[in-house]
Parts: C-alpha cells; sequence; structure tokens
C-alpha cells in the first residue's frame, strides 16, 4: 500500500488552522532593528523574511497579538544549558504543535510517499542568521561532506537514518527541493527531526565549509586548527559546528534567538535573529522579546533567586517540594507560580537491572514473578499522600491520560496494594524461605537484600524510596539505597555492577503513534533495566548481548515491525502491543505520574498557557507552545 502525504502551502494554513487571508501582506519593522536598518547595516525587514513566511494566527491559539521589547531572563546551573535555548526556541525543520501533530515550519513543505521517499522543500528567499541564503546546498553539505565524511561521522550515519543498517539516496530535486529516499519505509526520520535534541540534517555550508579539510585543504585545515587551539581540524569542526549546544556565537542558526557570549561565563546573552521565519498575522515578525538572559547559578539556590524574583520564566531546577515557598513569594516578587503535569510515566520509577552480573540475583530479577511482586508491594497511595499531596497518579511506568496511546490496563497493571499476592508471588518465585530475621533466602540461601541505587540528584527520590523500603520490609526484603554521582551512577550501571536503579520512568509518557517505541524495547545502552542487552540493539548486534528473555525478544521483534511500517495503524497496534508486555512484564516499576510541576513566570509576561504538560519529550519543555510568541505587556518589560 502507498501512503502519500503532501503539505503544500494551502495545506500548512489548513494544518495550521490558518486561511490564506490570516497572511499578511505588509511587514512591520521590529523597533529593536530600526537603527540598523537607517544605518544600512541589515535589509529592511520585507527583505529579511523569506517570500512566504510561517503566518502565526495568535487568535486562532486563543492568544494576543503582541508587542516587540524586552529582556527575559532565566536560571541555569550548568554552563552547557545554553542547549535549553534549542528546546525552547524550537525551530525545527518540521516539529510538533501543540496537539503533538507533524507540521512544517522551517521547510514550507513536505512530502512522504509509501513511508519512504521524503521531499522537504525549503522557503524561497529564507536565510540564515547572518544573513547567508539557506539553501539545497546546506542540505548536500551535511549530508555528503559531514554525515558521510569517514573522519567527522566515523560512527557512520545517525540511527534515525538507517533502515536495515543503510542509508538514504539524497537528491536535489531543484534549487529549493530535495528528497532522501529509503529502499524502505523509515518512520523513525520526520520525528528525529523534530526531537527536542532534532537530527541536524543542515549546516549553515557557507560558514562551516572554512573548517572543513576538503573545501580549504589539509595543510589549512591543519594551521587554523593549530592557530584555535585544537588537536585535530575534525574537533575545530565538530566544536564550532555545534548546534545543539549553541557556544559559538559566530554559528548561524535558524533558530529564533542566538547567543552573543562564548564560554566560559556565568551569562549568556541571547539576541532576536534579524532573518527568523515566522510572522504574526498583523505582520510582526517574531520573536517579540529582543533578548534572553541567561546566568548560571549552583542548582540549590536557584529555587532561591526564582523566589526573589531574578527570573522571569522558570521551570528547570525547580520541583513540586519548591511550591509553597515560591507561592509565598508570589505576589511581592509579582510572579505567577503556575502548575503543569510532569510529562513522564512515573516521578519515581525503580528499574531491576536484568543485566545484573551476579548470576543468583541476575536469575532472581529476570523472573517476572519477583518484580510483580515487588510492584504489587507498594503503597502507592501512601506515596502520592505523603510526597504528592495526593495530586498524583497511582499507577504503572505508562502514558499519560493524554496521550491517545493510554489504555487503564497498561497504568493499573500490577499497581495496586497487594501485599498478600505479593508474599503468594515471591514464594513461587523460590523466595519461599526466611532467615531468623524474617528476611526472604534466594533460592541458593542468600538474603534477599537489594540495593538501589541513584544518582543523588532529588530528594523526591529519597523521600520515595524511604517509603518503599519501609513497603518491602514486610515483605521481607532489606533495603539498601546507594547514592552516587551520575556518572558514576551510569557507569557502574552499564558494566552490570547496579542491581536496581532509581530513575524516572518512560521519557516520553504522551506517546503518538508515529513517534518510536524505542523505549519499549532494548535500544540503547543507557536504558538501565537492561544496558547490555540495550546496547546489543543500540549496535546491531554488534556489542552488548543478545536477550534471552521471550517478552524481551518479542519487544525487539515488535520495534522492528514498527520501524517497517507504512502508517498510523499499523503502528497504533504495534504501540499498544509493545505497551502491554511491557507494563505487564513490569521491566519498570512506576509508582506516581501526572505530578505536578511548578512554573514561575513573571506576571509581566503575556501569550504563557496557564494549564499545560512540562514534557521534554516529545514537548520541549516550553517549546511547542512558541516561546517566540511570549511577550512583555508594553511599560512593564524586564529591559
Amino acid at each position: 500500500m502507498t501512503v502519500c502525504l503532501r503539505v503544500g502551502l494551502l495545506g500548512l494554513f489548513l494544518v495550521l488552522g490558518f486561511h490564506a487571508s490570516a497572511m499578511a501582506t505588509t511587514y512591520n519593522e521590529t523597533p529593536y532593528f530600526a537603527q540598523m536598518v537607517q544605518e544600512g547595516e541589515i535589509d529592511p525587514v520585507e527583505k529579511r523574511l523569506p517570500r512566504q513566511p510561517r503566518v502565526i494566527d495568535l487568535e486562532k491559539l486563543g492568544r494576543q497579538t503582541g508587542k516587540h521589547g524586552g529582556n527575559l531572563r532565566m536560571l541555569m546551573a550548568r554552563k552547557k544549558d545554553v542547549r535549553m535555548m534549542v528546546y525552547y526556541g524550537y525551530s525545527r525543520l518540521i516539529g510538533y504543535d501543540t496537539n503533538y501533530e507533524l507540521q512544517p515550519d522551517i521547510l514550507e513543505s513536505y512530502d512522504v510517499e509509501d513511508g519512504r521517499i521524503f521531499t522537504f522543500r525549503i522557503r524561497e528567499g529564507h536565510r540564515w542568521s547572518d544573513g547567508s541564503p539557506f539553501t539545497t546546498e546546506d542540505f548536500r553539505f551535511t549530508f555528503e561532506d559531514v554525515m558521510l565524511h569517514n573522519k567527522l561521522h566515523r560512527g557512520g550515519l545517525p540511527q534515525s537514518m538507517l533502515v536495515n543498517g543503510k542509508g538514504p539516496k539524497f537528491t536535489i530535486v531543484d534549487r529549493y527541493t530535495v528528497k532522501y529516499e529509503w529502499d524502505e519505509p523509515n518512520p523513525k526520520f520526520l520525528a528525529a527531526l523534530a526531537a527536542p535534541l532534532p537530527l541536524y540534517i543542515t549546516y549553515p555550508s557557507r560558514y562551516m565549509k572554512q573548517f572543513h579539510a576538503d573545501h580549504i585543504g589539509k595543510e589549512a585545515a591543519k594551521a587554523l586548527s593549530e592557530k584555535l587551539k585544537y588537536k585535530h581540524w575534525r574537533a575545530m569542526f565538530i566544536r564550532l559546528g555545534r548546534q545543539n549546544r549553541p557556544e559559538n556565537p559566530d554559528l548561524p542558526t535558524l533558530e529564533p534567538w542566538l547567543n552573543t557570549i562564548a564560554p566560559p561565563s556565568e551569562q549568556f546573552v541571547f539576541v532576536r535573529n534579524p532573518y527568523f521565519h515566522r510572522v504574526d498575522a498583523q505582520g510582526n515578525q517574531l520573536p517579540y522579546i529582543d533578548t534572553i538572559e541567561m546566568n548560571i547559578s549552583a542548582a540549590n539556590l536557584i529555587p532561591l533567586k526564582t523566589g526573589a524574583g531574578e527570573s522571569d520564566l522558570q521551570g528547570r531546577y525547580i520541583s513540586f517540594e519548591d511550591y509553597t515557598f515560591l507561592k509565598q513569594n508570589e505576589q511581592q516578587q509579582a510572579y505567577d507560580v503556575l502548575l503543569w503535569k510532569s510529562a513522564v510515566g512515573s516521578k519515581v520509577a525503580i528499574r531491576p537491572n536484568l543485566n545484573f552480573k551476579d548470576d543468583a540475583w541476575r536469575s532472581v530479577l529476570q523472573d517476572v514473578r519477583f518484580r510483580q511482586a515487588l510492584s504489587l508491594g507498594i503503597n502507592r497511595h501512601e506515596i502520592n499522600m505523603v510526597t504528592f499531596f495526593g495530586l498524583g497518579q497511582e499507577v504503572a511506568d505508562s502514558p499519560l491520560r493524554q496521550s491517545p496511546l493510554f489504555d487503564e490496563k497498561y497504568a493499573s497493571a500490577w499497581a495496586s496494594f497487594d501485599p498478600v499476592l505479593a508474599n503468594k508471588l515471591l514464594d513461587q518465585a523460590g523466595l519461599e524461605k526466611r532467615d531468623e530475621d524474617g528476611i526472604r533466602l534466594l533460592p541458593g540461601g542468600q538474603r534477599a537484600e537489594l540495593i538501589i541505587e541513584s544518582a543523588g540528584e532529588s530528594t523526591v527520590e529519597t523521600d520515595v524510596l524511604q517509603l518503599i523500603t519501609d513497603h518491602w520490609k514486610e515483605l521481607g526484603l532489606k533495603v539498601f539505597t546507594r547514592a552516587t554521582q551520575r556518572d558514576i551512577f551510569r557507569s557502574r550501571l552499564k558494566a552490570g555492577n547496579t542491581m536496581m536503579s532509581v530513575w524516572s520512568g518512560l521519557d516520553n509518557a504522551l506517546p503518538q503513534p508515529s513517534m518510536s517505541p524505542e523505549e519499549l524495547a532494548p535500544s540503547n545502552d543507557s536504558q538501565t533495566q537492561w544496558p547490555q542487552w540495550g546496547l546489543y540493539g543500540m549496535t546491531g548486534g554488534k556489542s552488548g548481548t543478545e536477550p534471552d528473555l521471550p517478552p524481551v525478544k518479542q519487544l525487539m521483534a515488535l520495534l522492528g515491525e514498527w520501524q517497517q511500517s507504512r502508517d498510523d495503524e499499523a503502528r497504533t497496534r504495534i504501540w499498544q502491543q509493545m505497551l502491554e508486555i511491557y507494563t505487564d512484564s513490569v521491566f519498570s516499576i512506576g509508582t506516581v505520574n501526572s505530578t505536578l510541576q511548578p512554573i514561575v513566570v513573571s506576571k509581566k509576561i503575556r501569550n504563557m498557557p496557564k494549564e499545560e504538560v512540562y514534557s521534554f519529550q516529545p514537548g520541549s519543555y516550553f517549546g511547542v507552545f512558541m516561546v517566540d510568541t511570549f511577550w512583555f505587556k508594553r511599560g512593564t518589560g524586564s529591559d
């Protein structure tokens, strides 16, 4: 069967809920650039925009047309948090709307034929932030000179561009059109382009060619890399072209704001992109806000500084335990504390490591009855009431109700509090014997002492673990907790030295059929419940260990089937099968989801949604809500 999606210019307006009449025919100059235009430093707005910019009809989104100006302050804890601007700006070739449906953004349109042929059309006259043209050469350079270059991409093409180990055929169709064609369907491709950390298939080629040995010569590249203090031209190219971490102020971008300060620095200032491709229906170029000031602070001080009014928009590094303090300062500091739902499968989840090195324990951990017993032995209602004031949902690690893939049977799978059945299952799993202290014994005679490790970054995890320790003690299981640094935590897991770990649940608790279900099957060595199986899946069997549990093998087979799927009907069926296996097998022990995430926003800011879902994947936190449409009420901006 052939499936063909065609989204042309008119189709673009229909997808966005716009009519052709919503398109502005004249454009209003941004005050921030008025003097530069007058002095001839940059072109006037009508020449800076693409011939067909993307029109955002705010009225249809239930928002107000804004005013230009203002400086937005935010707080971050690490210098590499400059990457948050990639999430918040959320400018993508193809991106998600607030219903998590795909739509063209940077692209004017795209076609998909048979799930394997992708045709992209760029906007005529679109330019990078430095004024250089955005062209099909940027696509060609990125694919042929970067992705296929054995020094720049030593691991080969990204996984999202491989189908059965083969990459696509790339073609420049005409001046504004490119095509990627695979022999088989590639449902991963569009979702990768729309991701929080997107697949970048376009470099600003005119800028990046000056650092590429094939374009300037090996000797020149070597001399330049030495001058700039890089060990090799490869390192120079990668560091200066890092789009997902915009530390290079000279790197042209298609995002709404561009960084002006190179690290090391305790402050990064982002200014508006004069060539950004979006406008409102009245002809005002977006973004509305002129500058964003990112100040670096210690993570534990960020809630205090936020409460003192030092941030205009803050979600990162504050949590529900900060809510009371933040709320107390709300009126004095002229901000609002919103409560959004956190979009993870479980705020706190316990992951038994099925690849644990200890033979005796690995056999127990791989027994589904043991994992089901652990889940049934948790009093989720107590966790919800004590830790989350009863505001969360007591569930297994599963999608939120807002997802079209939600099903009550996934949420309730082995999630009731049933110590009687839990004890029965533990007996059946071979742990029926106990020592003089009442602690169960493994079939080999050793005490059932569980060690749960964490990255030591969350007081919520600590509180929940204390409650679970008491719950499982009643089952005859002794629990010890160990907090380590994140790097050590990760390396111990991958080496098979961790018995169990604590983290959040599913990263994407708002899955759509078009999104990959790879979280539910071994696909990455960072998956804490099966790192060695994940490495096997990630490398196509070249490294790691092949799974030997039937449900896990079935999950991998279904993932492979999804990766060959051509339509959402098939993808929905596969997702449902995988969710049923995943939750029934309790590969991740969830506790509570739909917990609340405080969002602090200045009372001066307009167009900020009051109630939404705070989601990294797929929402890019604030990204899908279009921060470029937020604005400061006239005369009250923090500039």
